[in-house]
């Protein structure tokens, strides 16, 4: 595997919005970013760095979404707006691999938050190189029918456990994971390394944590002997 490819940052993302905004992209009917949440991979570990902010719009939020995300109007009221953490935002993910789940959804969004910024901010793809992780399951042979998170995440056995509703932060941990998996397998990713005190961590390395020991089970002094008799047989058989 190419060492300069392990080497490079890559921010995973998630976004929660007011609404979806179908047929039309970002700007068709106004929709806005309510939360964000990002994590940080080097070396293929989670280094523990990561960036969660929840944003008031300057709309309100709709039914349907408040169902899959919990966020209520009432909750962003003392929030901060996208303009008051754009620039520590644009710092997190600059230079970055973004990776994202149907990452068309959330750069549509961001690009229109940037917008509404001034033009001079540009779009995502000025700052990033963009992953999409369906679009990457969709090529990947053995992959389950339905590709959406829950469906990837309990394909590769990671534990969801804890995610009742939608979280940006929760959701990019679990999409980090995944992302592993997707472009390595489980032995690379990296137990108990990097991860800093108190910081957004691998949904995987938590569930190791989380088992109890192993028990180990020593042969009897007669289970060995009775072994090293069965050897004996075996030898001698092979050597007619």
């Amino acid at each position: 595997m190419n060492t300069s490819n392990n080497s490079r940052r890559i921010v995973v993302l998630d976004t929660e919005t007011t609404g979806m905004n179908r047929e039309g992209g970002p700007t068709y009917l106004g929709h806005r970013i309510i939360e964000i949440g990002a994590v940080e991979i080097v070396n293929r570990k989670l280094t523990g760095r990561h960036f969660h902010v929840y944003i008031k719009p300057d709309r309100e939020i709709q039914p349907d979404a408040i169902a899959v995300h919990g966020i209520t109007d009432e909750f962003l009221l003392d929030k901060p707006e996208y303009k008051d953490v754009h620039q520590e935002f644009l710092e997190f993910i600059d230079g970055a691999e973004l990776v994202a789940h149907n990452a068309p959804f959330d750069v549509g969004f961001m690009d229109y938050e940037f917008s509404k910024i001034g033009a001079s901010v540009g779009k995502t793809q000025d700052y990033c190189k963009i992953t999409d992780t369906l679009a990457m399951a969709k090529r990947l042979p053995n992959m389950p029918a339905r590709k959406n998170l829950d469906s990837l995440a309990k394909h590769f056995t990671i534990d969801i456990s804890a995610r009742v509703l939608h979280g940006a932060l929760l959701d990019a941990e679990i999409l980090a994971d995944v992302y592993l998996f997707m472009t390595g397998g489980q032995t690379a990713i990296q137990f108990g390394g990097g991860n800093s005190e108190g910081a957004a961590g691998s949904t995987i390395q938590r569930v190791a944590e989380g088992r109890a020991p192993l028990r180990i089970i020593q042969a009897s002094e007669e289970e060995l002997v009775a072994h090293a008799e069965r050897l004996g047989l075996i030898s001698d058989e092979l050597s007619w």
